[in-house]
């Protein structure tokens, strides 16, 4: 039998919309919040609009993200300087994500060289495209991208990731570099299947949706703000693994409730909404429901795995729990964060968390 969430009805049945689910009441891992939250939000931001050479009205689409108060409640105990760090990655892959979705299967394949030569060598891959350049200014001191903080203080925007390079573990390092390829990867597969107008099966899916989500780089982050280098009989773990994969599946699905509303207006097929009413058949609702139990479930999954947890040492045990903590501020931080930002329900946010009730935006023009 299919799972299923609890509901509340639409009021009529000319409703063309449907009710979320109640995934933030379901959660009670506490929120928190970096107390340098909006310095840095606002400091990054303007690194962002700078480099990225925003114009209307991608920049108020942009400054409604809010991906600095994201970033302050999934790092709330990095200090101000790794905070920057963090938040200037997810202004920038928020950013990136926003490109690839224009872009075709061979322009995306072109991002990902470019981008993934600027984080393997900042200092000696050559590239002109923006978006290396980018990748070049958040791994590598580049002087063109520097600007003021809010204190008027110099604050390089690049150095950031000269940060990263410099005082992050090796290990760490790796799999930020690696799982960003990923990303590109898999994002290139979403750009050929949004090209040829095909449809993946639910397991395809969930298994690119894993990657395109962006989520295991920021995952890597997590040791980077904590200032841990965990090794890689950790890392590789099972239970390690089993936890990163239902947070990765807890943000990414919610985030495809969250975002549906959005993206079948302009005809995205990437959603795990769109797979299960074409594969098994089920209403708009039911879809919803559907997804939002697997969501329900993979909180489930993380704590199951969290009981699981091996001992490996006092001290690396410490830091296991530090990076596991940092899997469940993901969580939480996440699913407020949504409500948050301007990105999915514009500025109704807070009024559709108390109510849950979204009503269907008209489709746009095909363009011909």
């Amino acid at each position: 039998m299919s799972p299923t969430a609890t509901y509340e009805r639409a009021p009529n049945n000319s409703f063309q919309g449907f009710i979320l689910p109640d995934l933030v009441s379901d959660c009670h891992y506490p929120l928190r919040l970096s107390p340098d939250c909006y310095n840095v939000a606002r400091a990054s931001e303007h690194w962002l609009l700078r480099g990225a050479r925003l114009v209307e009205p991608r920049v108020t689409k942009f400054m409604g993200l809010k991906a600095g108060e994201l970033t302050a409640s999934c790092y709330p105990d990095a200090d101000e300087f790794h905070l920057r760090v963090c938040s200037d990655f997810m202004n920038w892959l928020f950013n990136m994500d926003d490109w690839l979705d224009e872009f075709d299967v061979t322009d995306t394949w072109g991002m990902r060289e470019c981008c993934i030569g600027a984080f393997r060598d900042p200092n000696n891959f050559q590239t002109d495209k923006l978006g290396g350049l980018m990748s070049k200014s958040y791994v590598a001191s580049l002087s063109s991208c520097s600007v003021a903080s809010n204190d008027g203080s110099s604050w390089d925007g690049t150095g950031s990731s000269a940060a990263f390079i410099q005082t992050g573990g090796p290990g760490c390092t790796k799999r930020f570099i690696h799982t960003m390829d990923l990303f590109f990867i898999a994002v290139a597969k979403q750009a050929d299947d949004r090209c040829q107008w095909t449809y993946p099966d639910l397991e395809s899916y969930i298994t690119v949706r894993r990657d395109t989500s962006g989520c295991k780089p920021c995952f890597a982050l997590i040791e980077y703000a904590a200032r841990i280098d965990l090794p890689d009989e950790v890392m590789s773990h099972p239970v390690i693994m089993a936890m990163e994969e239902a947070t990765n599946d807890l943000v990414t699905w919610s985030n495809d409730i969250f975002s549906y509303n959005v993206e079948q207006s302009r005809w995205d097929t990437h959603n795990m909404i769109v797979v299960l009413m074409r594969e098994q058949g089920l209403d708009l609702q039911g879809a919803v429901d559907y997804v939002g139990a697997l969501c329900k479930g993979t909180v489930q999954r993380f704590e199951d795995n969290r009981a699981m947890l091996p001992s490996w040492g006092e001290e690396l045990d410490k830091q296991v729990a530090i990076y596991v903590e940092g899997l469940q501020n993901w969580i939480v931080g996440s699913l407020h964060w949504s409500f948050d930002s301007e990105r999915y329900f514009g500025k109704q946010g807070l009024q559709v968390k108390q109510n849950r009730v979204i009503k269907l935006l008209p489709k746009r023009p095909l363009s011909t």
